[in-house]
């Protein structure tokens, strides 16, 4: 199943005017996209404000939202009961709603796992009992602690970055071990946030030169092949979901034709010959996230 992720409605990677906002949600729900997730973060509200409004006169029953608590800045995290409560009431006043159906608490392994643990967590499942959310999910780069957590803590969803890509591929065993669980999985920024794009990614990209110089070849091939590496990477991303136990790949957009591309790539034929050789320009680098091998350290920092 394909998501649409609207960090980018916050103008996130280059302003988004709403009228564009509009027409990307609206070409995403006319094509059959149900799932939208957004957060605080994202454009430090712009996004969810910006979604809001997209939404509005839509029924809500055509869309399942998702949102997130604990992430307030690039190094500012807060998992406290206050805060949680706090900030899913500000989140259905910019969303113009009144429920979520999935709450996340965002990029858990840099915030203090206590306290998600002894008041975050406890604020969702009673939000959960009260009807406000229907599930309750963390989200994270860190595989090992989304694992952890999700396991212990029986929670509904997992939400990955950057894990799940033609470069970083290792959210597969972690995600069908989950599944085992009775969680839900959802592999997001199939593009590794910006890296598999014919641009390349933005300077704060966490990811090391070498993982850069082998996605920009690979880009580079893919271009002279007459194709476009990201297309490549998201056709990749869907196809191998399903075997891999994940429910759903959250792909960012902040254009109608982005999202007419995207859901294109669903169904189009994927080139084997060109397919087996980006990757085989980006087997070295293969599995080699910013944990493994580290680059500028990124928005959070080392």
């Amino acid at each position: 199943m394909l998501a649409l992720g609207a960090a980018s409605l916050g103008s996130v990677y280059s302003h988004v005017s709403q009228a564009h906002a509009d027409a990307t949600v609206q070409t995403a729900l006319d094509l059959g996209v149900s799932l939208i997730d957004v957060a605080p973060y994202y454009g430090l509200t712009r996004a969810e404000t910006a979604l809001g409004h997209a939404l509005q006169g839509v029924e809500r029953s055509r869309y399942t939202l998702a949102t997130k608590v604990g992430r307030y800045g690039d190094k500012a995290w807060d998992f406290s009961r206050d805060a949680t409560l706090r900030s899913l009431d500000e989140s259905l006043r910019r969303l113009k709603t009144g429920h979520v159906d999935i709450l996340q608490c965002h990029d858990i392994e840099h915030g203090d796992l206590k306290q998600l643990v002894e008041e975050a967590l406890p604020a969702l499942r009673d939000l959960k009992a009260q009807g406000v959310i229907r599930y309750v999910g963390i989200t994270g780069y860190d595989l090992a602690v989304l694992e952890k957590i999700a396991v212990e803590q029986q929670i509904d969803t997992v939400m990955a970055y950057c894990t799940f890509t033609l470069q970083d591929q290792r959210l597969g065993p972690v995600a069908r071990r989950l599944k085992t669980h009775d969680i839900a999985v959802f592999n997001a920024s199939p593009l590794g946030m910006g890296l598999l794009t014919r641009k390349g990614p933005p300077d704060w990209h966490p990811g090391h030169e070498t993982v850069h110089r082998a996605a920009a070849e690979a880009a580079r091939i893919c271009t002279e092949a007459g194709s476009d590496i990201s297309r490549l990477a998201v056709q990749w991303a869907l196809r191998q979901a399903a075997e891999h136990g994940i429910a759903s790949t959250v792909i960012g957009s902040s254009s109608a034709a982005n999202m007419r591309d995207n859901v294109a790539a669903m169904s189009a034929s994927v080139d084997a010959a060109l397919l087996a050789h980006v990757e085989t320009v980006l087997a070295p680098v293969r599995d080699k996230g910013w944990d493994v091998l580290p680059g500028n350290g990124g928005k959070a920092g080392q």
